[in-house]
């Protein structure tokens, strides 16, 4: 199976190029456990005229060493950050997300628990605002105080502006244990002027490697941009903005594994993994512009309480538990994936020479 973007088969292209069999090892992160899965050969997308300038290059190949898995990253590649998108776009994504996110704020104050970086994690704006802040002695990180089983979540970050290579922003969902569940949104750092990588990944029964990753549609450190996350016994949805970018379906039927019988913590945090994160680890961090800090508000636990036995939902239940990507929403995901995704898992057949994992084949 090869993927191609805008009509150029990404396996040729890469074939062609000496980059592609680059790699480097991954290495465990302050987050508590490192990004994980190669990132393979894709392409940069082309964005609709206007939207930015990104130069076509592959991404480097990844491989396996030693029982390790290796990550390769981008090279370094012309790009020019969207100046502005059209005003139809704005209003659409407004819409989306307005009729997506309608849930009560929680407090930074009352409902995370700083669990590592002391002073560098602090609550301001009576509760509603957090910030992470990472140098050379240490990142930072919180977790939510409850655990939940399936719901919704959404914060608004600005993520570290700048030349942030080298730092990894971590949002993401997590059981503990050897088989944990994981459903993982990370925003990899890099040059100034180079774009973000946001990465998403879906662990079930500890078992991991269904990444995909995209680039985004704004300058994600300009401004507070929402970051969604929905789970329910039927799907996973990923949301920015209240734009879909991405659906991971329930196909236990058919042997697939899916997280839906471990609770799960939100988390996050900003840690250094300038062994990796920026072009394969040939781009450092640069301490001199330390310290790094992200912000985060307007976080929202909509979910389902786990109290250790059985969980107990809110009344608003019915507007997440059973809900589905309409129409609307997948051609938006649509427009996304076929302008700013730059790796996708299931079009990845050297990863997998045995076959593609079974959910790529199902709908």
């Amino acid at each position: 199976m090869q993927a191609s973007v805008g009509g150029v088969d990404e396996t040729n292209v890469c074939q062609l190029a000496s980059q592609c069999k680059i790699g480097i090892p991954i290495r465990w992160g302050k987050r508590g456990r490192g990004t994980r899965g190669p990132h393979e050969n894709a392409l940069l997308p082309v964005p609709f005229p206007g939207q930015g300038q990104l130069l076509r290059q592959p991404l480097l190949r990844g491989s396996s060493k030693q029982g390790r898995l290796w990550r390769g990253q981008l090279p370094t590649a012309a790009y020019k950050p969207p100046a502005n998108m059209s005003s139809s776009f704005h209003a659409l994504a407004a819409l989306l997300l307005l009729s997506f996110f309608i849930a009560s704020m929680a407090d930074f104050s009352k409902d995370v628990d700083i669990t590592w970086g002391d002073q560098r994690a602090m609550v301001t704006n009576n509760g509603q605002q957090l910030s992470l802040s990472l140098d050379k002695t240490s990142g930072s990180g919180f977790q939510s105080k409850q655990e939940f089983l399936f719901g919704r979540f959404d914060m608004k970050i600005k993520l570290v502006p700048g030349n942030s290579a080298g730092t990894v922003t971590a949002y993401y969902l997590s059981s503990q244990g050897p088989l944990h569940d994981e459903i993982d949104m990370e925003f990899l750092g890099n040059l100034s002027g180079q774009p973000y990588t946001l990465h998403t990944n879906v662990y079930a029964q500890g078992k991991g490697n269904r990444e995909q990753q995209f680039h985004l549609w704004f300058d994600p450190t300009a401004d507070f941009h929402t970051y969604s996350i929905l789970w329910n016994p039927q799907q996973i949805m990923f949301y920015v903005d209240g734009a879909l970018i991405r659906v991971f379906r329930n196909h236990e039927s058919s042997g697939v594994s899916y997280p839906s019988k471990q609770a799960m913590r939100m988390y996050s945090s900003l840690w250094d993994a300038e062994d990796w994160a920026t072009q394969g680890g040939r781009v450092k961090t640069d301490w001199t512009k330390a310290p790094f800090t992200a912000s985060f508000r307007d976080v929202s636990f909509n979910g389902c309480v786990w109290t250790g036995s059985s969980s107990s939902c809110g009344p608003s239940i019915s507007g997440w538990m059973n809900q589905a990507a309409v129409t609307s929403d997948l051609q938006k995901m649509e427009w996304v994936q076929k302008n700013y995704m730059i790796y996708n898992y299931c079009n990845d057949a050297q990863r997998f020479p045995q076959g593609l994992p079974t959910e790529c084949s199902l709908s």
